[in-house]
């Protein structure tokens, strides 16, 4: 297959390229190499993407309607992967214009084009944070109509202009609701990576809320095998891709002491209105339709992920949180 990942040089969408080129697929890859952390870390990604061959690259922006139909009209893709978005919660209290832009305009210029030029399936990248004051465990036929931040709000916008193009013009599309993800070079602005930098460089990490929160971890690798299982067809469907095993974020920071060796110190801040209490997946549906189980519990991740701070260390202990 050829097909088009946006936002390639991020967390997910590296390891789900490297993925489908290991498997011999072509990937056209598109990012537009942001400063919303440190770019150096997507210079990684992207180093280790363009070392193997079927790889194209181009720096260009899903909010760039000309040109992303330039890449369409040079290229047949069979689907797009779409990991393009603008992440984090509490920056989009800060800036919601710029969420509205990429996740929604971004997602529309990319449906347009998928209309224009024949492309039958669309992944569609979008969030747990749309479950926010649901039951747990959060099962997708859940009414997620009240969304907490301009972040949460851009994904379900995203995901019902994906379904308008399913209903009018018969793409094939699969969203994704991703829960915590995590693992080597990941994004520093979640929790894992955050919590283990601070505790490698000896300051304290940030704490907002008492550490008695818990969240549905979900390691990188497992992550990216059932987004690339979600290219089959399915019509319309909204699966959520999470370890169903939550950890309290306290279960966590022991976890990185235990295994960096060193004391945690913790400064703690009030719990944000905007984040979410506890996240938990019913992965049933994955199960069924794609034949997915995540496979790496929380401490085997967080060793990866720990072993790959101490193996780059020299380069990340400049980075800039």
């Amino acid at each position: 297959m050829k097909i088009l990942v946006t936002g390639c040089a991020g967390f997910i969408g590296w390891q789900v390229s490297k993925l489908l080129l290991e498997r011999g697929d072509e990937v056209v890859g598109i990012d537009n190499m942001n400063t919303y952390y440190d770019v150096r870390l997507k210079e990684w990604r992207l180093e280790d993407l363009s070392s193997q061959k079927n790889f194209i690259f181009y720096r260009t922006d899903v909010e760039d309607l000309d040109s992303l139909r330039q890449i369409f009209r040079k290229h047949s893709f069979d689907a797009v992967i779409n990991q393009s978005a603008r992440a984090g919660v509490r920056y989009s209290i800060e800036n919601p214009w710029i969420y509205i832009r990429t996740n929604v305009q971004g997602t529309l210029n990319i449906l347009e084009l998928m209309k224009e030029f024949n492309v039958p399936k669309l992944v569609l990248a979008s969030t747990s944070s749309l479950y926010a004051g649901q039951p747990l465990p959060f099962k997708e036929d859940l009414p997620v109509n009240t969304p907490i931040s301009p972040y949460s709000a851009s994904k379900k916008s995203a995901e019902v202009l994906a379904y308008t193009y399913h209903h009018l013009y018969q793409i094939d599309v699969t969203v994704l609701r991703y829960f915590t993800v995590y693992g080597p070079a990941g994004r520093p602005d979640m929790s894992p990576f955050r919590f283990i930098y601070w505790t490698l460089k000896g300051e304290p990490i940030t704490l907002f809320g008492d550490g008695n929160q818990s969240r549905d971890f979900t390691y990188i690798t497992d992550i990216a095998l059932g987004t690339v299982e979600a290219l089959k067809p399915l019509g319309y469907e909204v699966i959520n891709l999470g370890n169903s095993k939550p950890h309290k974020l306290r279960e966590l920071i022991h976890l990185i002491e235990e295994l960096t060796g060193k004391e945690v110190q913790i400064l703690y801040k009030d719990f944000h209105k905007a984040d979410m209490k506890d996240t938990w997946a019913d992965i049933q549906k994955a199960e069924k339709l794609l034949g997915w189980k995540p496979q790496t519990d929380l401490r085997e991740g967080i060793e990866k992920t720990v072993r790959w701070f101490m193996d780059n260390w020299n380069w990340l202990k400049n980075l800039r949180l």
